[in-house]
């Protein structure tokens, strides 16, 4: 199987689907780069490079017991990038990625960069505070922590219902959807589960949104029960000059797994590429 090693000697994994202009795609919390199947297909069959990797700790990646901090990720994600020398390239995020983008721009600029996508994702700021009302009080993030800690497998059960907003009246999330979640999520290490949970609860990302000298588009659901769209997204479309904003109608987090909203965003996505 493929993979990148790091500067640490961790062992990343990843999946390198067809050929031409690169398109990374960085996962979300807690799954994996399988969460990315669809999209890798779509990019592929459209003439372009997919790419996607396994966080360390999630995935086939090596089950490390440190390292989940933002820093650390976009360290990992530059390992790989140069590790393969792609250039031109399209960055895609979901949720926690998101910040995992952010933070490699941040750290290591946009000279590889051509333009980036984030979907559903964390940045500027989770955690609700004076500068943040619209944003998640930090006792979810302790229950969170706790749910993992006392029963791991039943807390991602139950978790996915509102990752896939399942629990609506007219949801499209199918069974398969939430049982695709519970399979990458028991694929993440207890620790790494824990760990991320303060990265992306309580991380600024700010001062690497200031950064961003490329094209950005914003794609969030505005039924999205885990990470709120106007603590998030619309104000990363405010901060960044010449974002683009694409809010789906009663989309939930996991937009890019659940059947039509997967193929909107697939269509957009492929737009933005070509453009």
């Amino acid at each position: 199987m493929p993979h990148c090693t790091t500067r640490d000697g961790v062992e990343i994994f990843y999946k390198d689907w067809g050929s031409g202009r690169p398109v990374v795609f960085i996962h979300g919390w807690p799954l994996n780069g399988d969460a990315w199947q669809d999209q890798l297909k779509a990019v592929a069959d459209a003439g372009f490079r997919g790419i996607a990797h396994d966080r360390r700790g999630h995935g086939r990646s090596t089950p490390v017991y440190t390292g989940y901090d933002f820093d650390t990720f976009a360290d990992d994600l530059n390992d790989l990038l140069t590790g393969l020398d792609l250039r031109e390239v399209t960055l895609v995020a979901h949720s926690m990625g998101g910040g995992e983008l952010a933070r490699y721009i941040g750290r290591h600029g946009t000279s590889r960069i051509k333009s980036a996508v984030l979907l559903s994702a964390i940045p500027p700021l989770m955690v609700q505070g004076p500068g943040n009302p619209e944003g998640v009080p930090g006792s979810v993030f302790d229950s969170i922590k706790a749910g993992i800690l006392n029963e791991r497998s039943q807390f991602w059960r139950d978790t996915a219902v509102g990752f896939f907003s399942a629990n609506r009246p007219d949801s499209k999330a199918t069974a398969g959807n939430q049982d695709a979640f519970w399979y990458m999520a028991m694929a993440q290490t207890i620790e790494g589960g824990v760990d991320c949970v303060d990265a992306f609860g309580y991380t600024d990302f700010h001062e690497d949104l200031k950064k961003f000298d490329i094209p950005l588009l914003v794609v969030h659901g505005d039924d999205d029960q885990i990470v709120p769209i106007d603590a998030t997204a619309r104000k990363t479309a405010a901060l960044v000059p010449g974002a683009e904003l694409k809010v789906y109608e009663g989309g939930s987090h996991g937009i890019a797994m659940v059947p039509g909203d997967k193929e909107r965003f697939n269509r957009d996505l492929l737009e933005f590429l070509k453009s």
